[in-house]
């Protein structure tokens, strides 16, 4: 039998005869799904607290322009984050 010459680029490329279904090739990523909701489902229902109604509009641009730029306090240290309960 005659053997047909090869590209050299075609013989680099494996192409399989039978191809076979890999449905997960890589390691697992976050478990069971026997625990989802775990965390949640263990932590005690805490009932909602009221609070204070947040204005509207104009008035919550001017609360926080003067939270941002009005009443800053500069002092030693790093930048306080909005974020931040540190008195």
């Amino acid at each position: 039998p005659k053997v047909a010459k090869q590209d050299p680029l075609q013989a680099r490329v494996h192409t399989p005869d039978v191809y076979t279904l890999h449905t997960n090739v890589m390691g697992k990523v976050h478990g069971s799904l026997a625990r989802a909701g775990k965390v949640r489902g263990q932590t005690p229902k805490v009932a909602k607290q009221d609070k204070k109604k947040l204005p509207k509009g104009r008035a919550i641009k001017r609360l926080k322009y003067n939270r941002r730029f009005v009443n800053v306090v500069v002092g030693l240290g790093k930048k306080r984050s909005p974020n931040s309960n540190a008195q």
